[in-house]
């Protein structure tokens, strides 16, 4: 008996491989692949959409996914997972929801982005057939950290310059832009920087900073934002830094010296914002218009 299911386990094991072989040289029909997003250390979808029009039981079918390097997330023959014949990096990742005809992919990391396809044959007197195939496209995301501003101390205390640097972290992809945002009564100013770039070599994620030199303005209240750019109308807003300037009248030399107080902004757990930067503020006064 137990030769008997060794010898139909290697059969089984035989058909899926000359199953992959034959798809790997077939192409696709013409439908576009699906796009799907997932976040970081979440789970992610690869749908098949199966339409089953004749109430096929999972009996009669085999079932896999593969991704673009042709190794198989997952098998289901004749109602009964193969974990034998999924790769390593995928085992343990996945579960089918056969409601849906959706692979969920577990954890997803991001060298996890890229193309999927999953494949289904019908087990007939004269052999299998394949009935259905489907590509999906799976792009990774992870949300960067709130900008936060941090005050470079200047070397004399009458500069009349303000140092300052932001930062943002564990993101991606890698933004378009980080910049300072300058605002007073009177004007809005915008300050570029070249920014730095890191990559983690195992997750893949970016910190991203800046460093910001400018003149203090006239005016008395001015509030500072860090803007970290991730497409054209989506940006992620600092919390607003406040800058108090005071004047100091010296009665010996009859001359005003600029006493800048820097007031920390408090600590927010919302991180990310939609902004248009078409779009004109209105009479929210709390707005920023880029």
């Amino acid at each position: 008996m137990g030769t008997c299911d060794s010898t139909m386990g290697l059969r089984n094991t035989l058909i899926v491989m000359a199953l992959l072989l034959s798809v790997s040289t077939v192409p696709f029909s013409g439908a576009a692949s699906l796009k799907s997003h997932a976040f970081f250390n979440e789970t992610g979808e690869l749908p098949c959409y199966f339409p089953n029009t004749q109430n096929l039981s999972l009996d009669e079918l085999v079932i896999f996914w593969q991704d673009q390097n042709k190794l198989v997330l997952y098998e289901l023959f004749k109602g009964q997972e193969k974990p034998n014949n999924v790769h390593p990096k995928y085992i343990g990742r996945t579960s089918f929801d056969q409601d849906s005809w959706t692979l969920r992919l577990h954890n997803v990391q991001i060298k996890d982005t890229g193309s999927y396809q999953c494949f289904i044959h019908h087990r007939r007197s004269q052999g299998l057939v394949s009935i259905h195939q489907m590509s999906s496209d799976l792009i990774v995301l992870a949300n960067f950290s709130q900008p936060e501003i941090s005050l470079i101390a200047n070397q004399t205390e009458k500069s009349n310059i303000i140092n300052l640097t932001c930062s943002s972290t564990q993101g991606y992809p890698e933004p378009q832009r980080m910049y300072v945002h300058l605002n007073t009564t009177n004007s809005t100013s915008t300050y570029d920087a070249v920014m730095k770039k890191s990559q983690n070599n195992i997750t893949e994620l970016y910190n991203v900073s800046i460093s910001v030199s400018f003149p203090i303005p006239p005016e008395t209240n001015v509030t500072i934002f860090c803007a970290l750019q991730l497409e054209p109308t989506k940006i992620i807003l600092s919390q607003p830094y406040n800058i108090e300037i005071i004047k100091v009248e010296e009665k010996e030399s009859e001359q005003t010296e600029k006493r800048v107080e820097l007031q920390e902004p408090e600590r927010s757990d919302e991180v990310q914002c939609d902004v248009n930067i078409s779009k004109t503020a209105s009479d929210n006064k709390s707005a920023t218009d880029f």
